[in-house]
């Protein structure tokens, strides 16, 4: 089966095609290669393609920058979007896009299902809302909460690099989400390609962290894996002490029954996960 995905240059884009099944043919294409936001471009991809599938891991994930570049986001989270449905409609591909907790404003003291009303806080969470109802009702819309990766910038590798320079860090711990390794998120989209799943489900690892959790265990599975050579004090502190231009959710866990269900499986816990992506960024040097 041929496979075509945008955003190849990004974490999630890397890891889909180092997961890819051996029985996939696969299409990658960075932001260089397609602009997603040109209709055009998108067409004479998917025609010469030909794929059975697309899935959309495109995204402008700068969510304090898009407050002030309303206009790029909404191009590639949102028309960008639109661009790819259209054509995969026209071209009889099945459409798996990549969505994100921030389209929840984070109010709720339970996990979020997929069926809770969208109430973003910024312009990434509502551009990416956008995109999602330009996927429509016959695409799969996955939705997934602080990816990492051994690939890019990301939190994992913002904070060992800022552990390696410093003697303490501060780190919000009143949001609260799941991290999750953009190997397994990767595996499971492979997984759910093949079904006939449509609209939306959530995907994230197991288990819950605020923000200084994360942060505490990054340091803590890094030290025991040589890639620091010593512990720093991490502060927790509020997030009004620690503006930003854009406003989170607190509290962003979701609800992934539905998707236990489609894959026929938990996922393991975050920091199993984030132990398996420290040793890939260990063996990359």
């Amino acid at each position: 089966m041929k496979a075509l995905v945008t955003g190849a240059g990004g974490q999630l884009g890397k890891t889909l095609a180092a997961c890819c099944p051996a029985e996939i043919e696969l299409f990658s294409y960075t932001s260089g290669m397609l602009d997603i936001g040109d209709e055009a471009a998108v067409e004479r991809a998917i025609q010469d393609v030909a794929p059975a599938l697309i899935i959309n891991a495109a995204a402008y994930t700068k969510v304090d920058a898009a407050e002030k570049s309303s206009d790029l986001a909404d191009k590639v989270n949102s028309a960008g979007v639109l661009n790819i449905a259209q054509a995969a409609k026209r071209h009889h591909a099945r459409l798996v896009h990549i969505s994100t907790d921030f389209v929840f404003d984070g109010r709720l003291t339970r996990a979020y299902l997929p069926q809770d009303r969208p109430a973003p806080l910024g312009v990434y969470g509502a551009t990416k809302l956008a995109g999602e109802r330009a996927a429509g009702s016959d695409s799969l819309i996955v939705r997934t909460s602080w990816l990492y990766s051994e690939y890019g910038q990301n939190f994992v590798d913002t904070m060992l690099g800022l552990m390696r320079q410093r003697d303490s860090l501060q780190v919000v711990d009143d949001q609260i989400g799941t991290p999750t390794s953009a190997r397994s998120l990767a595996q499971a989209i492979w997984q759910l390609a093949v079904t006939t799943e449509v609209g939306i489900l959530h995907y994230s690892d197991s288990g819950v962290a605020s923000w200084y959790d994360f942060a505490v265990a990054i340091m803590e599975e890094a030290l025991v894996q040589g890639l620091l050579n010593k512990p720093i004090s991490i502060v927790p502190v509020s997030s009004a002490d620690y503006p930003t231009a854009a406003l989170r959710p607190q509290f962003s866990v979701l609800d992934k029954q539905e998707t236990y269900k489609a894959l026929g499986r938990r996922p393991l816990h975050w920091r199993v996960n984030l132990r398996e992506i420290l040793k890939a960024i260990g063996s990359n040097g």
